[in-house]
Formats: C-alpha cells, sequence, structure tokens
C-alpha cells in the first residue's frame, strides 16, 4: 500500500508505504529521498540508473521526496556525495542532530518528517531559484546549450552547478527526465510510437534504448508493474 502527497512548503512530496515484499525496483527520477525505514533513517540520492532491491512483507517506509534541486538545499550536502547512494542520516548530519529526528520519527514517522521538513523550510532561507528553472528547461526539452544560455552559465559553470544541486550533469538529468515523461505517457495509454515522439526520443527504437539503459527493463514491462 502507497500514498503521497505534497508538502505546503513545495517541493517536497510526503509519502508512506507498507511493502508487499519481493523484487522491486526504484527507477532514476531526479529526486533525492529522506527514508525511514525500520527504525532507521537513510538518505536515497541521486540515482543515474535504476535500483534492483527485495523487501520482506510488511515493511513500513515513510520518506520525504526532494524535487530535482531541493535536496541539497534542505538536507545541506551536495547531491553529487550521495549520488547512487543509500546513506544513514548521520553520515551526513552531526550524530546528535540525527539521533534527535530518528527518536521522533520512532513514535509517528510520517508526523516527525513533516515536521522536521516544515521548520527546515523556514530556517533554510529562500532556495537557489537556479535549479528549479534549470531542470523545468530540460524537462521541456531545451538543449544543454540552450539552458546555459538562457541561464548566462558557460557549459562548465553549469555542469559544476547541475552535479551540486541535482548529483549529476545536466545530459543525465535530461535523460532521466525524459525517461519519467515517457513512463507517464505509456502509463497513460500512448503508443510507444507516439510515447517516443511526445517525450522527445529520435524513434521507438531511441526510446526502447534508453529506458533499457536507465531502467535496466523494456517499457513494457514498466508498464505493466
Amino acid at each position: 500500500m502507497y500514498s503521497e502527497w505534497a508538502h505546503p512548503a513545495g517541493g517536497v512530496t510526503v509519502w508512506a508505504r507498507t511493502h508487499g515484499g519481493g523484487d522491486y525496483r526504484v527507477l532514476p527520477d531526479g529526486c533525492m529521498d529522506l527514508i525511514w525505514r525500520d527504525g532507521e533513517l537513510l538518505v536515497a540520492g541521486p540515482d543515474t540508473a535504476a535500483h534492483a532491491e527485495r523487501e520482506r512483507p510488511g515493511v513500513a517506509y515513510a520518506g520525504l521526496r526532494f524535487a530535482p534541486g531541493t535536496g541539497p538545499w534542505l538536507l545541506g550536502a551536495p547531491a553529487r556525495e550521495v549520488r547512487d547512494l543509500r546513506v544513514p542520516l548521520d553520515a551526513l548530519w552531526p550524530g546528535a542532530a540525527a539521533r534527535r529526528l530518528a527518536a521522533r520519527a520512532a513514535d509517528d514517522p510520517v508526523a516527525a518528517l513533516t515536521g522536521w521538513v516544515t521548520r527546515r523550510t523556514r530556517q533554510a532561507g529562500p532556495a537557489d531559484p537556479l535549479p528549479g528553472r534549470v531542470a523545468g528547461a530540460l524537462a521541456d526539452g531545451r538543449s544543454v546549450a540552450q539552458v546555459a544560455g538562457w541561464t548566462g552559465l558557460g557549459e562548465r559553470q553549469l555542469r559544476r552547478r547541475c552535479e551540486a544541486a541535482f548529483g549529476y550533469g545536466p545530459k543525465t538529468l535530461a535523460r532521466v527526465l525524459r525517461l519519467q515523461r515517457a513512463l507517464e505517457l505509456a502509463r497513460a495509454g500512448g503508443s510507444f510510437a507516439a510515447v517516443a515522439v511526445a517525450a522527445g526520443y529520435a524513434d521507438q527504437p531511441h526510446l526502447s534504448r534508453e529506458v533499457r539503459a536507465l531502467a535496466g527493463v523494456p517499457l513494457r514491462e514498466l508498464v505493466r508493474r
């Protein structure tokens, strides 16, 4: 069972899940997550490819999903430090701060995480608007050169800013966002040929190659799941 809802601060989704058990696949989406699982707080970094995992039935999760570029602002760690990793929160925060949040989460993880992100957004000050603008432009299909020109940054400087905010450069982020768009369209019932065009792939074979490279399985299997 899975549920999610948007946090009022924007850029953060609160979610909860009781796992049915068995194998599952976590797809790259450009996001970072703060996750409560089995008495432990973990940070899931931005992924460059799918993570195939296995879980036992009945394990309860709660989490905060940070939209691309939002995680470093709120968690206080560059995304590139946790790219493709799952690390204990106390590896990134002072131990006492991580233990306090874990103690609160032991009673009600959703309430503890929601309360923390509410307080944190007030304390952190205004977010840097650049990551959101870059992610939006790439999601709309603009090229890296176009985004660099639009932001007034050189391509090397844009890459450095992206690695800190998203965990990887703008080309990888564009591929990840395009995958998510294709999956959304395919699950809505679009033919794969139409999905390829609408999501910005050169053709259906290009779509198939990219899905396999990033997700590790064919698009048809992802839609069926």
